[in-house]
């Protein structure tokens, strides 16, 4: 055997210690002081999206901190690796791979865009690695078709969505001529068949749907045939730029119409960007943190102010990033815990042993099983608007 460190072997005998020793016991001890159960995030951390990749990351960290205070995972501490997917499909499933493949976590988080998301979900059944979403509300995220699926989430889910932005249009808006404005990608598809399901139910149809693209700056032609067409409420679905462009086009053709919205709004700069009709449109979330918080809210407001800065309601957006990724981080350590080991099998069936926990958004009560991988549904959902750059519930 060749000894490439003679110098510091000769050291270690100096000082009264034998390589045979070290080699049997410093191996084995160094790796159960460094040891961590490693779990990932794949998400928008730059451009447009970035400020809910952040929001995300901190209900995350927030969570992480909170398990490992508490000793761990069997008396291992969790550990965050991110990378940035730039809302694109290629770069998120690439990262997806260096995080399972690599660097070997036990869980992996995915952020913010459907057409993302979906680029994961194959290889996620395929790896045998838990998926968790925290924000892609796509319905064929979870509802995948893989005979052996391994993809969960606690975000919105736009088949529950769909029911309930027609039923706040119909009740609160009074709409009988609804019309939809999307974002040409598979979440505004995955949209307009809740939106045409949920209509459906109730008996009655869109007068129109347009779509349009994430660089558009001129949105007037389709909402033109959207007016003419008659309708009286507008279901819109787009992120933070696009939604924007949308309600500015409103604003140079003078329609003061309804727009009730998925929560696209809620992930930036919308009222900067879209101006003050932006405060307009009435928009859904799975959580926001008000002046009458519950106790957990109040705890992990606490925390944002201690390690973040915030000083204010208006300063945590979005919330709904948070709050999923912190409930979500939470169960998943359930989950690894009740599974005793990092094996992906294990830990996949062992989110379907939660009992209970009580969480941020609510009190889950066995959230998951084989035939339901959601955690929320549509009675999690509350509507909001912006006011003076704060979401705020609507009552």
């Amino acid at each position: 055997m060749v000894c490439r460190n003679t110098s510091w072997t000769r050291r270690l005998v100096l000082a009264g210690i034998s390589t045979a020793a070290l080699a049997l016991s410093a191996p084995f001890d160094l790796a159960q002081a460094q040891e961590t159960i490693k779990v990932g995030l794949v998400a928008a951390l730059s451009g447009q999206s970035a400020k809910s990749g952040e929001a995300i990351t901190r209900g995350l960290s927030i969570a992480i901190d909170e398990v490992n205070a508490a000793g761990g995972i069997n008396g291992k501490k969790l550990e965050l690796v991110s990378r940035d997917d730039e809302s694109n499909p290629g770069k998120g499933l690439l990262a997806a791979r260096e995080l399972v493949q690599r660097e070997k976590v036990a869980v992996l988080f995915g952020g913010l865009d459907t057409p993302v998301s979906l680029a994961i979900v194959p290889f996620a059944n395929q790896a045998k690695v838990p998926f968790m979403g925290v924000w892609a509300a796509g319905t064929n995220i979870t509802r995948n078709g893989a005979a052996d699926n391994y993809v969960f989430r606690v975000s919105a889910v736009d088949a529950y969505v769909g029911e309930a932005l027609v039923d706040y249009a119909l009740e609160k808006k009074g709409a009988k001529a609804p019309g939809m404005i999307l974002i040409n990608n598979p979440w505004g598809e995955s949209n307009e068949h809740a939106l045409h399901d949920a209509l459906k139910k109730r008996g009655v149809e869109a007068v129109g749907v347009e779509k349009f693209e994430t660089n558009d700056v001129d949105v007037v032609p389709q909402l033109t045939r959207l007016k003419q067409a008659g309708a009286d409420v507008l279901f819109m679905v787009a992120n933070v730029a696009p939604s924007s462009q949308v309600v500015k086009s409103l604003d140079r053709m003078g329609w003061d119409v309804p727009v009730v919205s998925h929560w696209g709004p809620s992930g930036g700069r919308f009222t900067e960007l879209a101006g003050p009709r932006g405060e307009d449109v009435h928009f859904i979330q799975t959580y926001t943190f008000t002046d009458n918080m519950s106790p957990k809210g109040q705890q992990v407001f606490a925390k944002l102010k201690e390690n973040y800065g915030v000083t204010s309601l208006a300063d945590v957006m979005p919330a709904t990033g948070i709050a999923n990724a912190y409930d979500a981080l939470h169960l998943s350590a359930l989950a690894l815990a009740k599974a005793g080991s990092t094996d992906g099998t294990a830990v996949r069936d062992a989110f379907y042993e939660i009992g209970g926990y009580d969480g941020l958004i609510k009190t889950y009560d066995k959230p998951f099983s084989p035939e339901n991988h959601d955690a929320l549904n549509a009675k999690d959902y509350v509507f909001t608007h912006f006011v003076k750059g704060e979401i705020i519930p609507l009552n």
